[in-house]
């Protein structure tokens, strides 16, 4: 089987979208190298790359924007921790017509009320746009209130979900972390 190398790329406002990370990194397994990185770390996507996971909690709707971070933090009274940029901004900075590339999304979403959007289809949709190829459907996590915590079961799904991205022929190996300094 050839090597597979994987980036999984997160905004997170509270940690969940971090722990739901680091657990589909944890459960892409063995086809090759796995690197997780922190959206403001992120970077450019290396040419050899075969597959970007990308995950995001929803915010009004869709992706967030500084504005969105900015209410999240005063509301909960504390930083986040994607305050310097967000998904939406880094997506923006990829050069389109890329080829060669799949790609899976996630989002992390409030589990009552349920409200509608999706920060993973927005992503997938734009990543489209720039010319990846869509591995699977987007996915989503669901979390307790506006903090968290994840919902009951959730850190198993996603790992479950990061093997199943394996098994559709998708990365393994060691999880190389990367956040913002």
């Amino acid at each position: 089987m050839a090597m597979t190398r994987t980036w999984v790329v997160y905004e997170s406002m509270f940690g969940n979208t971090r722990e739901v990370a680091s657990a589909v990194a944890e459960g892409l397994g063995g086809a090759g190298p796995v690197e997780l990185h922190e959206v403001s770390a992120a970077g450019p996507l290396p040419p050899d790359l075969d597959l970007l996971v990308v995950g995001a909690p929803t915010h009004a709707f869709g992706l967030s924007r500084p504005s969105s971070r900015d209410d999240a933090s005063s509301k909960s009274g504390h930083p986040v921790e994607s305050a310097l940029m967000g998904v939406r901004e880094w997506l923006e900075s990829i050069e389109p017509g890329r080829t060669g590339t799949a790609f899976a999304t996630f989002d992390t979403r409030v589990s009552h009320p349920r409200v509608p959007g999706s920060a993973a289809k927005k992503a997938a949709k734009r990543l489209r746009k720039l010319g990846l190829t869509q591995a699977v459907p987007p996915e989503s996590f669901w979390v307790h209130g506006l903090e968290g915590p994840l919902d009951e079961g959730e850190l198993e799904r996603a790992g479950a979900w990061g093997r199943a991205l394996t098994e559709a022929g998708a990365p393994e190996r060691g999880v190389r972390r990367h956040q913002r300094p």
